[in-house]
This record gives C-alpha cells, sequence and structure tokens, in this order.
C-alpha cells in the first residue's frame, strides 16, 4: 500500500499525464461530470460518478472502421481507424471497472473485435473506491464491493490522503514510475468498515432477482406485466446510452463522392428501427423491445455467461428515465407477479 497527499494530486495527475494521455472524472460546467482529458486546471470532480460511464474510453460511441476510395471499377481500402495511445483513466467505480468484464466477454470472444481489444490492452484503469455511495446505488446485489473495487490499481481517499494499491503487472509498472509512499493499509481498513456499513443500510441493496434464476423463464417472457411497464416508455433510448454494460451498435457508411467512410455508433434495442433490415425488424411494438432490453440483461445474458447478470448496479437508467422507468421498477414488478 502506498499513499499521497490529497494536496499533491495535481502533482500525481502530472506525473501520469507525462506518460501517457490521462483521463480523470472533472465537472462538465453544466452541473455534471465525464471522463475529461487532464490538463493544468482541470480538477477531480466530488460528484460520485459520471453521466456516462468509463466505458467510452474503450467503445467509444463514434468509432472509424475502414474507408474505401471509389474510381470506377476499382475500390482501394484504406486504413482509417482511430489510433489507441497508452492511456490512463483514474476515478473508475467499482461498478464501472466491473462492467468491463461483461464487455470483454462481448468484444473479446471469438471472433476478437480489435478495436476494442486494442483500447483495452493500451488502457491502464485506476478505480476510486465509494466512500458516499448514492441511494440509487445496487451495486452489492450483483456481488460487487463498492469499498474494495477492482482495477488495475485500486485508490481510496480520505481528507487527507489518496491511497494507492497496484492489483496488475500494469499498476505495479505504474507505480514503480511514480513517487508514492509506503504505508500500512489501517486507514483504509476502517474506511472499508464504515462504506460497507453504509453499503448494506442502501434501500435497493436487498433487490431480489430470484424471480430470473428458475426454469420457469418462459412465464417471464410471457408476462403480462411487459405491456403494463412498457406502456409509458418513451422509446428515447436514454437508459442504453447512459449504461457502461450496453454493447449494441450500427454500422453506416457514408458516401462524400470522393470516397466511402464506414463508421460504427452506438446504437439501441429501444429503438423502432434497430435491427431494421428488408423484411422490417423483429420487434415491431414498443412492449417487445422494452422486454428485449432486460431480458437480455437478466435472462440471455446470464443463461450464456455463467449467471453473471448483464447489469452492475450504477443507477444511472434510475436517475436519467424521464418516465421513471428502470431496471429496479421491472424486476421487483416481475418479483411480486410471481409472489
Amino acid at each position: 500500500m502506498k499513499k499521497i497527499a490529497i494536496s499533491q494530486l495535481n502533482e500525481l495527475f502530472s506525473a501520469i499525464s507525462s506518460q501517457k494521455m490521462l483521463y480523470i472524472p472533472a465537472d462538465d460546467g453544466a452541473g455534471a461530470a465525464k471522463f475529461t482529458p487532464w490538463a493544468e486546471g482541470i480538477s477531480l470532480t466530488d460528484k460520485l460518478n459520471t453521466v456516462r460511464s468509463a466505458k467510452d474510453l474503450f467503445f467509444p460511441q463514434v468509432e472509424n472502421l475502414v474507408n474505401f476510395k471509389v474510381e470506377g471499377t476499382k475500390i482501394d481500402i484504406v486504413e482509417n481507424r482511430d489510433a489507441a495511445k497508452p492511456f490512463v483513466v483514474f476515478g473508475v467505480r467499482a461498478c464501472d471497472c466491473a462492467s468491463f468484464d461483461i464487455l470483454d466477454r462481448v468484444f473479446l470472444s471469438d471472433p476478437v473485435d480489435t478495436f476494442y481489444q486494442t483500447r483495452r490492452e493500451n488502457g491502464v484503469v485506476i478505480t476510486l473506491a465509494c466512500s458516499r455511495p448514492a441511494e440509487t446505488c445496487f451495486c452489492g446485489v450483483f456481488g460487487i464491493d463498492a469499498a474494495d473495487p477492482a482495477g488495475d490499481v485500486t485508490c481510496w481517499m480520505d481528507g487527507e490522503n489518496l491511497y494507492w494499491r497496484a492489483n496488475t503487472e500494469k499498476g505495479e509498472a505504474l507505480t514503480e514510475s511514480l513517487n508514492l509512499t509506503d504505508c500500512d493499509d489501517a486507514a483504509v481498513t476502517a474506511q472499508q468498515e464504515e462504506s460497507r456499513k453504509i453499503l448494506a443500510k442502501l434501500p435497493l441493496n436487498g433487490l431480489d432477482l430470484s424471480a430470473f434464476k428458475d426454469e420457469k423463464l418462459l412465464d417471464v417472457f410471457n408476462s403480462p406485466k411487459w405491456a403494463e411497464l412498457s406502456e409509458s416508455c418513451l422509446g428515447c433510448g436514454t437508459c442504453t446510452f447512459v449504461c457502461p454494460t450496453c454493447q449494441c451498435y450500427d454500422v453506416q457508411d457514408f458516401d462524400n463522392g470522393r470516397e466511402v467512410r464506414r463508421f460504427r455508433c452506438w446504437d439501441s434495442c429501444m429503438y423502432s428501427d434497430f435491427t431494421m433490415m428488408a423484411h422490417g425488424t423483429n420487434r415491431p411494438t414498443q412492449k417487445e423491445r422494452f422486454r428485449q432490453r432486460f431480458m437480455h440483461k437478466l435472462v440471455y445474458f446470464p443463461n450464456n455467461n455463467e449467471g453473471i447478470f448483464g447489469c452492475v448496479g450504477c443507477g444511472r437508467c434510475l436517475k436519467k428515465c424521464p418516465i421513471h422507468m428502470n431496471i429496479v421498477k421491472v424486476a421487483k414488478a416481475l418479483k411480486e407477479e410471481k409472489v
């Protein structure tokens, strides 16, 4: 365990930034926080979490794939993928860090997505433990310990110091390049005990997902609750765009008359034209699209991934849905129906 005084945080950020691009959660000037490239004058936010997760740095909202230069009947393929340079992302919360395991299972399975793979190889994740979790947090439901997050490096902060623990080879290599002081873990242990007491008292900590773990999942799929729950859904896709585990994307071409740019961009299963093909779409109603989103996170994904749910309990969808519909309400409604 190592530490550095909070008063020297800028010196720490400067030392990291001199080696690699550094991103930290910083206020965006509109009352929210986002991961921002660090520079002198940019300070760490005091907000619990960013509006969008650190997923953006590994799976960008828009990403170049390839260009095609067309001259008559001749087509040349032009490599135009965005260069993935080494970078460090500081201040990732336990929930967002856990989302990388879910994304890895999607993008690093055969066939491997080399765009995502390159960013994962080039990125160093520094997590920051939660000492003041919000009432909308429920990461503990999924076995995530917000007081002891994973990552290449794990950090804790109190009023005086930042405590630092390297967990991986990447983390060790970064640690060796920094001027940090050795210390014991007494202060961290005390903070963890207090944080876990708070986490245990959160209103959503006891969320029951047992309705999705038995053999009667067809009953869940055919539940009349879906029509009731989806009735007010706007299909805006906000929940999918703030979600750290959503991985749907569309591939599009843009022809400027000289060449064709092929890129991918985030898509949402809540949209009426999602996976639209020549015959139309296979989910023509809002109820079917709504059901697909939550069935995927609570049923389909865990059934294919050793029981790991496709949610990490970050609470962003609870905060951002304009009609206050979210995965917690869905889980509770289906559980009550079963009971």
